[in-house]
């Protein structure tokens, strides 16, 4: 389902789009799959607190599986401090947070057809809860091998065959400096549309147009390394 797409009956918006609470997205459909390029923790939460801010909002159950990079302490701090009547969402189950050792490595390794099972198991249960659909955001700064990178890509590629038949959105989030150019191409080809931070400014590149989205990377790239060797010479 492509963004701002929705239902209309009787001049009326369905349920089917969903606010993002991301202005430079808008809104999107059930069944969207999207990424982020990020650098920085700030890069993480200046989307995820905002996205799981409109998902809460809109009585969607949302489930952040967390890395080491900004763990899951760190990320329920986080939204403390941004998100009004959290505790509540906390007590009611609605925000759920895991680090990724319960999710992705739960049992030691990465098997995809245990992991997609299991958020379609959290889909369907959600639903039986009362809430509208599910909201989730997974970030696997823990792949260390080119095994665990094909079999992730493979993953990700999987839930856009599976995803239209449920209410979820998805959103995974990358390191930029983890990502070779290759591996670039591999998650823009798994996503919809991705985002990615140039000028200070986050940009909405379609995963259609992948020379456009390499040259985004390899500027951004250049910028952050650029910098790196600034302060380095400060110090």
């Amino acid at each position: 389902m492509s963004r701002n797409q929705g239902v209309k009956l009787n001049g009326q918006q369905t349920d089917n789009l969903r606010q993002t609470g991301l202005e430079v997205i808008g809104n999107v459909s059930w069944g969207t799959h999207f990424c982020q390029f990020y650098q920085t923790k700030q890069d993480l939460l200046d989307i995820l607190i905002p996205y799981f801010k409109a998902g809460l909002e809109s009585n969607e159950l949302c489930v952040w599986v967390t890395s080491e990079f900004l763990n899951a302490k760190e990320a329920l701090e986080a939204m403390h401090t941004q998100i009004p009547n959290l505790a509540k969402y906390l007590k009611n189950k609605q925000m759920e947070i895991f680090p990724h050792t319960e999710w992705y490595l739960k049992g030691g390794s990465f098997e995809m057809k245990r992991v997609l099972k299991d958020w379609v198991t959290k889909h369907d249960k959600a639903l039986k809860r009362g809430f509208v659909g599910t909201r989730v955001s997974g970030n696997p700064f823990w792949i260390e091998s080119k095994k665990d990178w094909n079999d992730f890509a493979a993953y990700e590629a999987q839930i856009n065959n599976v995803i239209d038949r449920y209410k979820l959105v998805v959103l995974c989030t990358y390191s930029l400096d983890k990502c070779i150019s290759t591996e670039v191409i591999d998650v823009v080809s798994n996503h919809e549309f991705a985002l990615i931070k140039r000028r200070g400014r986050w940009e909405n590149i379609e995963s259609a147009g992948h020379k456009k989205m390499e040259e985004a990377i390899r500027q951004s790239e250049q910028r952050y390394r650029s910098f790196i060797e600034i302060t380095g010479q400060l110090g």
